[in-house]
């Protein structure tokens, strides 16, 4: 499926890098033996349809690994429709200035402007969260999902305290988590604590549990 739409993808990083051309030419002439910081494609000044199919092109790039429809194409990225815009919003920033470390995603937040990355929060935001696949059974809830329920709400679909969790993909909250208690992600000093004081085997049961709703 990731192949068929190839081209598509393609064509949009081809038009734009067009459009951030002349940037990055200038960008080479000012750091001609150093690393290349990237440079967002922008419309020109007062041009509003012109920004409007930037930012869409832009988002198109998104699908590669959150997919057309909501569902990630890969296994280590999260489901991003109907997430919180306040959320989405505060992601999309620490990427941006690096606070949170992900290579991907440090290349796609600061491949977009300051001003694109509130629209792009609201974008993802207003969509529906992905319709599951199947109906298993969900197991029964671990002891530890008590101090979740405290920011995640009693269901786990958040609110403006914290992100929605339920039916989060297993492999992208087993990751973070273990991120979380390991120091590796410190964008969130509370979680950190909390992960720190949870076992491993209870942030899988957490993940396995979470990821079922």
């Amino acid at each position: 499926m990731i192949n068929n739409r190839f081209p598509t993808v393609f064509g949009v990083l081809v038009v734009l890098a067009a459009w951030a051309a002349p940037a990055n030419a200038q960008e080479k002439a000012a750091n001609p033996a150093g690393h290349i910081p990237e440079v967002p494609a922008v419309a020109t000044v007062g041009n509003t349809a012109e920004a409007q199919a930037i930012l869409g092109a832009k988002l198109l790039v998104c699908n590669t690994c959150h997919g057309d429809r909501g569902a990630p194409r890969s296994v280590a990225a999260p489901i991003i429709w109907g997430l919180q815009e306040n959320y989405l919003l505060k992601q999309l920033n620490e990427f941006h200035s690096g606070v949170r470390k992900n290579d991907v995603m440090n290349w796609m937040a600061t491949a977009l402007t300051q001003a694109e990355l509130a629209p792009t929060a609201t974008y993802f935001a207003k969509k529906d969260w992905p319709a599951r696949t199947t109906n298993a059974a969900s197991p029964s809830p671990p002891s530890a999902i008590a101090v979740c329920q405290i920011c995640h709400q009693q269901n786990l679909v958040g609110g403006l305290t914290g992100p929605r969790l339920a039916g989060q993909t297993y492999q992208y909250l087993i990751a973070e988590m273990n991120r979380f208690a390991a120091g590796q992600r410190t964008n969130n000093a509370d979680m950190v604590k909390i992960m720190e004081a949870i076992s491993p085997a209870d942030r899988e049961a957490l993940a396995r549990y979470i990821s079922a709703l």
